[in-house]
């Protein structure tokens, strides 16, 4: 069951990464900033990347890649990990993280969408469904009764921006990527993000706040862990995913952050777990079942 279900297995595995890069990032950008905190991750992860496949492959740097890998890969890493973030960060500000969230969770649904389009791939009626119930406990999870449906046209668009940029950059990866090794593509991808970030950095007149966040030692100890679970084992363990099975089924898997990170961040934020989480988790679980049996 594992070998034939492995991108599935690895989609899963993506969430549990990025439940844990969520709660320290979350942690660090209370202390230094999203800003800071992009270009770090970023930085961090080029070098825990370069320094995995100069094991594996004896490349610290994807030099073996073809113009066409690194055009579409560069292009995922732009769109991906620069615009769809730079919007999602954005989106906090103007309509909170909890609402943001639950516009993210169309993701999955674009996905597959744009993937049928561009990719040719075709799901299952049995898929689409896991796909329909896990986004719809998703949802649940995280609302709450407070939530208005006016919310600003900008906020909206805003999220809806970074759902997009999730959506385009692995269908983008998986055309660039083809049978290419997962982890020099994720370098290939952050290294365009990192750049992309420079050049905010500089037009924002910024460097010298992200010299002060170098010296922050407990936000720096927060992004390296996060580094370490998001861009770097998570990202990599993503490109797999897709490498394996369709991408809506891998980003309707890689979307049950909101799931698995109830308890963790109960814990360490001390937030109150109410039941419907509870309730969404149990419905969001049954949905990614479905993709297994």
């Amino acid at each position: 069951m594992f070998q034939s279900h492995i991108g599935e297995f690895a989609g899963l595995g993506v969430s549990v990464c990025w439940t844990m890069s969520a709660l320290f990032f979350e942690k660090a950008g209370h202390k230094i900033g999203s800003l800071s905190v992009n270009f770090i991750r970023l930085l961090f992860a080029i070098v825990f990347l370069g320094i995995t496949t100069f094991f594996s492959r004896g490349l610290f740097f994807p030099t073996d890649a073809t113009a066409y890998q690194w055009f579409w890969l560069g292009l995922s890493g732009f769109i991906g990990f620069f615009l769809g973030d730079m919007f999602l960060f954005q989106s906090y500000m103007v309509i909170g993280s909890r609402t943001a969230a639950l516009i993210m969770s169309l993701a999955p649904m674009l996905t597959a969408v744009i993937g049928w389009f561009f990719l040719n791939e075709t799901l299952s009626p049995k898929s689409i469904i896991a796909i329909v119930v896990s986004v719809s406990g998703i949802i649940i999870a995280i609302s709450n009764r407070k939530m208005k449906l006016n919310i600003p046209f900008k906020g909206f668009l805003l999220a809806f921006g970074g759902s997009l940029g999730q959506a385009v950059g692995l269908i983008l990866s998986k055309k660039g990527m083809g049978h290419y090794d997962p982890v020099a593509a994720t370098q290939i991808r952050a290294v365009f993000g990192l750049v992309s970030f420079s050049v905010l950095i500089t037009a924002l007149g910024r460097w010298n706040k992200l010299g002060q966040a170098f010296t922050h030692t407990s936000a720096l100890k927060s992004v390296t862990v996060g580094a370490f679970f998001g861009p770097f084992v998570g990202v990599a363990l993503g490109l797999f995913a897709i490498q394996h099975t369709k991408t809506g089924i891998a980003s309707t898997l890689m979307a049950l952050v909101p799931i698995f990170i109830i308890v963790p961040s109960a814990i360490m934020f001390k937030e109150k777990i109410k039941p419907q989480q509870i309730i969404g988790a149990i419905i969001t679980i049954g949905g990614a079942t479905m993709f297994f049996l």
